[in-house]
């Protein structure tokens, strides 16, 4: 019987150790690993696109690339201080890059 319990105290040690290690590995340095996002850069977009189009200034997001990396793109009318500074680097983990545009307007 005392065999049994070692055997499910390290199955319960390892376990632990396998959930837990790569959301707190460190890179070499000492430096944090980024944090993978938990949704899908589509589905983050879709929950924050209203809040984003209610930034005065803002005329349009979407999907695209900045340096081969997936991330969320935000239009600008112009180039306006305030919207930028209401703007976040990161939505749940995606970078988030912002670019004026100038208006959109519909063909």
């Amino acid at each position: 019987m005392g065999l049994m319990k070692s055997f499910r105290r390290y199955t319960y040690v390892l376990a632990t150790l396998l959930i837990v290690t790569p959301a707190t590995a460190c890179a070499p340095g000492g430096k944090e690993q980024p944090v993978v996002a938990a949704k899908s850069i589509e589905a983050v977009l879709e929950s924050h696109n209203a809040s984003l189009m209610a930034i005065p200034g803002v005329v349009g997001t979407a999907i695209g690339l900045c340096d081969t990396t997936p991330c969320i793109r935000v239009f600008l009318a112009t180039d306006d201080a305030a919207a930028r500074r209401r703007i976040p680097e990161k939505l749940e983990g995606h970078p988030v890059k912002v670019e004026v545009t100038g208006p959109i307007r519909a063909r």
